[in-house]
């Protein structure tokens, strides 16, 4: 039967075993089978994996393992906090802050799965839809599509298809659905919750828009990188745009972000989930309805700012930029020589001026010590 959904939906269940055959015949099968089974031999792998006929099943065999393999070769220690906020019995709208491609969401898969909570549906850019076996693995792994258009028709109509597909997925399908508070990693930084996202839930609501959106159930998510991933390519990026040079994305740029991310060493990571946004926070008795957005935005980002784990590198990257030593008592030295030398590094392989490369790179670790003051303050 034909779905107004099937552009963007995951695989239905029947879809499934032939997903699986596809990735098990894929000539990168070796490559991966070795990376999330190190100990086993290739063939056992690709047996287990044509035998697999359910999502849960693929999330729970390979999937889980693979953000196990994540966690064990690329970070000294994997945190969680927030569980109790979560009613097993309720489907939830996560938003959180984007940092990573991949792993944002991977993980929370992880940490849900790991904890006897079903795993949400996934937002996943169309632009990173590269090849089939890109697309078996996240339909498989209950991604859906967003679909990435500059055209402002088009944009409004896969908008809308967006919202209604949350809406369905939430309200009847029975699922819940992470997604970022933005188009695209935060680089900068700076966590901002667009108010384009919260327009967007709102498109699909009935009633007035506070009802609409308190259907939706969200709950903000806090993710903390002691290293920020692909800080040394977030800053290059923003380099250029700080000379009002067009950023032109390279052919794999996409792909060659999702296996750094994924391999970079990043030390500690945390993931808050934040105590679910309430009906009496949002009040809808604005003039115009962009206020009314903005509120809401303002909510999830408080929220997120008051639930990070900040590290050692974000206080001593604030210290960097104010020349003080306002946070000293939050890192030893050894761990600032450490942090300034690893800055050092990454900055000699680009060229252009050091200053103001070197002020990009340590905001992209100050800045979440500046909001999180802010919502303390406010």
């Amino acid at each position: 039967m034909q779905s107004k959904f099937d552009d963007i939906r995951p695989y239905y269940p029947s879809e499934i075993p032939a997903a699986m055959q596809r990735i098990a015949d894929d000539k990168f099968f070796p490559v991966l089978s070795g990376y999330i089974f190190p100990d086993r031999d290739v063939e056992e792998m690709r047996l287990m994996v044509r035998n697999i006929t359910t999502t849960e099943e693929f999330q729970q065999k390979v999937m889980y393992t693979v953000n196990r393999q994540f966690i064990l070769r690329s970070m000294t220690e994997f945190s969680f906090s927030g569980l109790e906020c979560l009613d097993p019995r309720k489907n939830y709208l996560f938003i959180s802050n984007h940092r990573d491609i991949m792993l944002d969401s991977s993980l929370l898969q992880y940490l849900l799965l790991g904890n006897g909570f079903r795993t949400t549906e996934i937002t996943f850019g169309s632009n990173l839809m590269s090849t089939q076996l890109v697309v078996d693995v996240g339909k498989a792994n209950k991604m859906f599509t967003v679909i990435r258009n500059d055209n402002i028709r088009c944009f409004l109509k896969n908008s809308l298809l967006l919202s209604e597909y949350i809406r369905y997925v939430i309200s009847e399908k029975g699922e819940s659905v992470w997604i970022a508070q933005r188009n695209g990693r935060t680089k900068d930084g700076n966590d901002v919750t667009e108010q384009g996202i919260i327009k967007m839930f709102c498109m699909s609501g009935f009633g007035n828009p506070v009802d609409s959106l308190n259907a939706l159930n969200i709950v903000p998510v806090a993710i903390s990188y002691q290293i920020e991933s692909c800080d040394i390519l977030k800053t290059l990026e923003l380099y250029h745009s700080r000379l009002n040079q067009k950023y032109v994305k390279q052919p794999g740029e996409d792909l060659n972000s999702i296996l750094t991310g994924i391999t970079q060493q990043k030390g500690r990571v945390n993931i808050s989930i934040c105590e679910p946004v309430t009906k009496d926070e949002i009040d809808f008795s604005h003039k115009y309805p962009n206020e009314f957005y903005k509120l809401v935005a303002s909510v999830i980002d408080k929220r997120i700012y008051k639930h990070y784990k900040l590290y050692g590198n974000n206080y001593i990257a604030h210290d960097m930029r104010s020349g003080s030593a306002e946070y000293s008592d939050c890192y030893t030295p050894e761990e600032k020589e450490m942090f300034a030398g690893r800055c050092r590094a990454m900055l000699e392989q680009i060229e252009g001026d050091k200053d103001i490369l070197t002020a990009i790179f340590l905001d992209i670790y100050a800045k979440p010590v500046d909001n999180a003051k802010k919502a303390i303050n406010q």
